[in-house]
């Protein structure tokens, strides 16, 4: 729609505004009361057949925005939208004193209106109005191509749009609500503490990613957005509490795909005394649980694949899952071959770094994401990773090289992260100061070296296990949504 066009049509429905004002209508009224939404009505009525009248049940009152109009003289029928569904509003001449306002309206006005129902003679559930009133008028039309809505970018962009005229992009943010919502049920059955820990930090840590920085004007200092909420629950142990979560956001200054946004939604748990199969525990019952009260089964589908929660998930070994994806005939824990091999069978394009020569975490990581991750379906548990790739996690009890850490991980995502924590504050230190050295080196991702909590755990943390686990990605397959984007209300986007 051309410029002068919409302003043509902004002008001619201010005009319609200042004829319903003259009418004797209050222009943007302070409030309203639905008795009913449009789905219950519709659920109370599945039975009705056309021609059926209720005036026993005596009158309705719905709100909603016009979705449709169609002025036919002495009638007129509108599709009224609510936040439950669709219901189509009769208008008489003969029944309404002020009828000739309907034609006052615009698709896109929110209107109260009031009457007994009926059902038409195609069995459609009405309202028969007896009384309206405009609630607010809708300056801007619908654009034609907002009619089942699939640009992604102005899906993105003008979300409310999105929300407004395709309905059903709505479920996905009901059922990753619910989803928040079943997970503080069942932490706070197990005796957990849901807490609020900083956003705005000096040392961000729990995790290897580039932050966001910020400037504080009365300190005339810089700060970070959070990376991660663990240092600070991990705090938390050490002072006294033995089960805490928080819900929160966090900040990663990096790359936008399909499975990754800038910001996003954490669930993160420390609970002390535990491991990380009692974490793991923790994880299978409370998913399993999960998708089970949301969609009524313990199998999802999810992009033509077939998602099932059953308990016990499958264990994957990291290690030893790479060896046989790879083809390595030697163990990836041996840096020197892995580093041999890595620089003969991924030969760099020209003007690009060496994977070979890079630190061993992002060889790791690398090598995982290309030959593991893609072909787990599950869900699956990730077990046992290299110390190398988790400076945060406790060494194995029983195999040398490796920490007590697992990922559950579903259509080739990762869903969370969890470990036995480490608890040894000067093995921390150690751990730290390689990631510092990392940093000085040139990793911006890298971990910063955190004095205050190396201090922390020097007054003890006990034995703890703790989780960290993505809503975002677990919303995508709630919803069976290929991106990342269609479960963020207002995902990260470069300016227009």
């Amino acid at each position: 729609m051309s410029q002068k066009s919409l302003q043509e049509q902004r002008q001619q429905r201010l005009r319609n505004l200042e004829s319903l004002e003259e009418r004797g209508f209050e222009p943007y009224p302070y409030s309203y009361r639905a008795s009913h939404a449009a789905a219950e009505l519709k659920a109370g009525h599945a039975d009705a057949q056309p021609g059926d009248a209720f005036p026993e049940e005596g009158h309705v009152t719905l709100a909603g925005r016009v979705m449709t109009l169609r002025n036919m003289g002495k009638v007129a029928f509108a599709t009224l939208q609510d936040h439950s569904g669709t219901l189509q509003a009769y208008f008489q001449r003969d029944a309404l004193e002020r009828y000739n306002a309907v034609r006052k309206l615009d698709l896109g006005d929110w209107v109260e209106v009031e009457g007994p129902l009926f059902v038409t003679k195609t069995g459609e559930l009405t309202v028969e109005v007896r009384r309206f009133r405009p609630l607010v008028k809708s300056l801007r039309p619908l654009p034609d191509k907002y009619h089942g809505l699939t640009d992604k970018e102005a899906r993105y962009r003008q979300r409310y749009l999105d929300l407004m005229v395709n309905p059903e992009v709505r479920r996905a943010f009901v059922l990753r609500s619910r989803a928040i919502a079943y997970m503080r049920r069942y932490l706070d059955g197990l005796g957990f503490l849901e807490v609020e820990t900083p956003v705005l930090q000096s040392v961000p840590g729990g995790a290897e990613a580039r932050p966001f920085v910020t400037h504080h004007n009365a300190l005339d200092s810089d700060f970070h957005l959070r990376i991660s909420l663990e240092l600070y629950l991990k705090r938390l142990i050490v002072g006294g509490f033995d089960a805490v979560y928080e819900i929160g956001r966090n900040f990663r200054n990096e790359g936008i795909s399909f499975k990754h946004n800038p910001e996003y939604t954490m669930l993160e748990l420390y609970w002390a005394g535990r491991d990380y199969l009692d974490i793991l525990e923790l994880v299978e019952g409370m998913y399993s649980g999960l998708v089970k009260e949301l969609t009524g089964s313990l199998t999802l589908p999810y992009q033509g694949r077939t998602l099932d929660f059953t308990p016990p998930w499958p264990r994957v070994d990291y290690s030893g899952s790479l060896k046989e994806k790879a083809g390595l005939d030697f163990d990836p824990l041996d840096e020197a071959r892995l580093r041999a091999w890595v620089a003969q069978r991924h030969v760099p394009a020209p003007g690009e770094p060496a994977l070979a020569e890079q630190p061993v975490n992002h060889i790791y990581d690398k090598l995982y994401d290309i030959y593991v991750e893609p072909g787990l379906v599950g869900p699956v548990f990730v077990m046992d990773h290299p110390e190398a790739i988790s400076p945060l996690a406790k060494r194995h009890r029983s195999r040398p090289g490796l920490v007590e850490r697992f990922e559950p991980v579903a259509a080739g995502m990762e869903l969370g992260n969890a470990f036995s924590e480490l608890n040894d504050p000067l093995d921390q230190r150690r751990r730290f100061e390689r990631q510092q050295a990392l940093r000085e080196a040139g990793d911006e991702e890298a971990q910063m070296l955190d004095e205050d909590f190396l201090a922390a755990l020097e007054y003890g943390m006990p034995p703890t296990g703790g989780l960290g686990l993505g809503i975002d990605r677990l919303a995508m397959l709630l919803a069976d949504t290929p991106s990342i984007r269609d479960v963020i209300l207002f995902p990260l986007l470069r300016p227009e």
